[in-house]
């Protein structure tokens, strides 16, 4: 059996989907599963022990229809399943011959290009995000519904790239590292600045050793931010994804919003602790890290303004007291 996942969308997202392949590889040992994924989640496909076959899809798309085609058969793939449904995939798997192709009744193209349909609606769902990924897998003829509790033994993160030695000099192994990723991209309701100064600032620098990450990007619109806590280390902009992994790795905690290092260090066991807002779609229980030492905050879980789907900033009233309670 070969099975291609197929999810060529975000860092959280893609991490929320490996334990797919793990249940693939517990149940079915024998089998063989890739992963088409975009250059930038490269390095979070790879960690997985249970992924064999990493697929570049920006790889993909430079090539004519007709090698697209070529190469797709080259994998000799018996099953795709279009976990993050994406129309021109779809219809080249179909192309390419694979013979099971999965995906969900609400995308029109998959009624020509899927030949297993299934009934899923994620906005609306009580489950979380990798719950509702399972049941694309109901063809395999398991069951499909695994409690959060098994997802962290899914992971497979066991290959974990070395922290070079010069990321390795910044951590101080006498204090409790903290990794603090104020930004989003947009991805997440965020939980402020401020708020994140105010919890430096409430950290015992005796005892806490914190940083802060994000991309370039962040880096510039936290200038002011960065310049006012000089006792922090800023990592912005100065990692790669890989090192960003290995450091991680190599700390004790992280602090985010929803967003991807979120998931990276909850699925790596770290003390992952999520801000979020209640409201739906993007309340914890769709999007909360799921991990041996994963938590998630909001404010009011009965906030009636996220209840009634108005623009909401209730996650910025979470304490940082409530943090530090979590770290310790």
């Amino acid at each position: 059996m070969k099975i291609i996942i197929s999810r060529t969308d975000s860092i959280g997202d893609v991490v929320l989907t490996l334990p797919m392949a793990g249940f693939i590889k517990k149940n079915f040992p024998a089998a063989t599963v890739l992963f088409i994924g975009r250059s930038y989640t490269k390095s979070i496909i790879e960690l997985s022990e249970h992924v064999d076959v990493f697929i570049n899809y920006d790889d993909l798309e430079k090539l004519n229809e007709a090698q697209q085609t070529e190469q797709l058969k080259a994998y000799h793939a018996d099953t795709i399943v279009h976990v993050f449904p994406l129309a021109k995939i779809a219809a080249l798997a179909k192309k390419a011959g694979i013979a099971l192709r999965v995906g969900t009744t609400n995308r029109i193209y998959h009624w020509w290009n899927c030949n297993k349909r299934i009934a899923l609606s994620r906005k609306n769902s009580n489950l979380h995000e990798s719950q509702l990924n399972f049941k694309l897998l109901e063809f395999l003829g398991r069951p499909v519904n695994p409690e959060l509790s098994a997802m962290p033994g899914l992971y497979g993160f066991s290959k974990v790239p070395q922290l070079a030695p010069e990321h390795l000099a910044l951590i101080d192994n006498t204090k409790y590292t903290v990794i603090l990723h104020p930004k989003s991209k947009g991805s997440a309701k965020e939980w402020g600045l401020d708020n994140f100064s105010k919890l430096i600032e409430a950290l015992n620098p005796d005892k806490y050793q914190v940083f802060i990450s994000g991309i370039e990007q962040d880096g510039k619109q936290m200038q002011d931010f960065l310049s006012k806590h000089t006792g922090v280390t800023n990592l912005t902009g100065k990692l790669s994804l890989t090192q960003f992994i290995a450091f991680i790795n190599a700390c004790n905690a992280l602090v985010a919003a929803s967003t991807g290092p979120l998931h990276i260090a909850a699925a790596l066991g770290k003390r992952a602790i999520g801000l979020y807002s209640p409201k739906r779609p993007i309340h914890p229980g769709r999007w909360m890290p799921v991990g041996s030492k994963a938590h998630s905050l909001v404010f009011d879980v009965n906030c009636k303004a996220c209840a009634n789907g108005e623009d909401c900033y209730c996650i910025q009233q979470i304490s940082p007291q409530q943090i530090i309670e979590l770290l310790n």
